[in-house]
């Protein structure tokens, strides 16, 4: 007779099959969209959704500022999408900004009250991590197999992505969208011939730059993925003229006449199309002509997989093997030739170094995470120039397209790269949002320390000092008498000068 499980152990069973519950909030330039997913099994099975259209990139003044109703409206939708937050653990939460975040200069005055609002962190993403993401979201929505032509057309960019199974072979952003097309094109209301191409012939000129290496490359299966597609689809297909969830160019060219007919943004109305996306609507057609004229299609489908699924499998495979930062991380080391023994010893010290203070300093698993990365890739700038190597690195780091990375985190290594030498960089520090930089300032201090003490590039990372501390920023440094050679307590005696310069504590005792 086999004995009855205890109760313990059928909770452990019952936690070992719950799915874990993932969230992401897509703050579009024209809508923010929520999406509450359960993920087994490589699948997503959602549990919630919700969308409202902000039209944040309307916001934006001629000097580049969000105003108070743009973040209003904002705000009012984060606080309807929060209570579908409870229970969502931070790590199985991930918010993130596109296009009118990156461009308004006071962006990070309405993530400071967004994320005091969420309780979480916000993150802006560049345009071609957009795209790879949509790419993400879209491949697991495409179930056939072949070469895929992603189109997403957002409020204020447009992403294209072609990508075989769930691998992108290219990936551009481009700065034209339904909101700011409407402000530019339509700005009086008016839909007139000569509005329309020239908001044709402004798409055009921007899809130039890519339309012909995307034609070289070729694909199979034109996708796509965002509302104003799903609209154009829907609209079509009442009319008769296609398929549901299909966009031919005939049809394409019955909607623009219909469009035309209509004269004014206000008086847009059309079986299948939402009222709410009305007003932007003839700019996002006017982008999607011209899509349809620069690379030649006859014909298009939708695909409801989009940023914010990408979102979610992004996020199901972060800090695990399947990470995509870690294949970035390496083909960094891998493009700018990073001495490889160099870069481990480093990471070696300074995450020995790191937990001997964790505890004290409060320190968390991501950011012991940021540091072993900014270890591996300090020496990056190398490959640039010798002299000032340290600015050249965070260079890179801060302004290259780094797939997995959003822009906060580039600008975390840029930091620590910046900072793991010579003067300590204040103005750099200082520029940092206010909550990021104590946590930014220790990690860069225990760079310094492990680079100072593989200064003679050792083969193996040498035995690692004592270092205490307490809950403040004073470090004490213990070496042993057979740790302290000139050459190196010469080193360490430079940093204490440059710490002390920059209002810090280093305390070095030997035997």
């Amino acid at each position: 007779m086999t004995a009855p499980k205890d109760r313990h152990d059928a909770d452990a069973s019952e936690l070992e099959l719950a799915p874990r519950r993932l969230a992401a909030i897509d703050l579009g330039s024209n809508s923010f969209h929520l999406l509450v997913a359960n993920y087994r099994d490589d699948r997503l099975q959602v549990v919630a959704r919700q969308g409202d259209k902000v039209q944040l990139a309307a916001g934006i003044d001629e000097d580049g500022q969000l105003n108070e109703d743009a973040m209003t409206r904002a705000l009012d939708c984060l606080a309807r999408f929060a209570p579908f937050l409870e229970g969502i653990a931070p790590p199985d939460l991930r918010v993130v900004g596109t296009n009118a975040l990156r461009d308004a200069d006071n962006s990070q005055e309405f993530i400071d009250r967004a994320e005091a609002l969420l309780g979480t962190r916000i993150e802006i993403i560049a345009g071609r991590e957009e795209a790879r993401l949509i790419y993400l979201g879209a491949a697991h929505a495409v179930a056939e197999d072949g070469r895929r032509l992603i189109i997403d057309i957002g409020g204020g960019s447009t992403e294209f992505i072609i990508g075989e199974h769930f691998e992108p072979q290219a990936l551009e952003s481009l700065s034209m969208g339904c909101v700011t097309f409407t402000r530019r094109f339509f700005d009086g209301g008016e839909i007139t011939e000569k509005r329309m191409r020239r908001a044709e012939l402004a798409a055009l000129s921007e899809l130039a730059n890519i339309q012909k290496p995307f034609q070289k490359l070729g694909w199979s299966d034109p996708v796509g993925s965002s509302g104003t597609i799903k609209a154009a689809a829907a609209v079509i297909a009442a009319a008769g003229k296609s398929p549901e969830g299909v966009i031919t160019r005939q049809g394409l060219a019955d909607l623009r006449k219909r469009l035309l007919k209509c004269k004014r943004l206000d008086r847009v109305a059309m079986d299948g199309l939402k009222a709410d996306r009305a007003r932007v609507f003839p700019a996002g057609i006017a982008i999607l002509g011209a899509i349809f004229e620069a690379f030649d299609l006859e014909e298009m489908r939708y695909s409801d997989g989009a940023l914010r699924e990408g979102v979610l499998y992004d996020l199901a495979g972060r800090n695990s093997p399947e990470d995509s930062r870690l294949k970035t991380l390496a083909n960094l080391e891998r493009v700018y030739g990073v001495d490889a023994r160099q870069a481990d010893n480093v990471a070696a010290t300074a995450l020995a170094l790191f937990a001997q203070v964790r505890e004290a300093w409060r320190l968390d698993e991501d950011q012991a995470r940021f540091l072993e990365w900014a270890s591996r890739l300090h020496e990056v700038g190398l490959a640039i120039s010798h002299s000032q190597f340290h600015r050249h690195g965070a260079y890179l780091l801060e302004h290259s397209d780094l797939a997995g990375f959003s822009r906060p985190e580039q600008r975390q290594l840029a930091f620590l790269v910046r900072a793991h030498r010579r003067k300590f960089p204040h103005k750099e520090w200082q520029a940092l949002p206010a909550a990021e930089r104590p946590a930014m300032s220790r990690l860069a201090r225990l760079l310094r320390l492990a680079v100072i003490l593989n200064h003679s590039r050792p083969e193996q990372p040498p035995e690692t000092p004592t270092l205490t501390t307490d809950d403040g920023d004073a470090l004490r440094l213990h070496l042993e008498a057979e740790q302290d050679p000139s050459l190196l307590l010469a080193d360490l005696e430079q940093e204490v000068a440059y710490q002390q310069a920059a209002d810090l504590t280093l305390i070095l005792a030997t035997d």
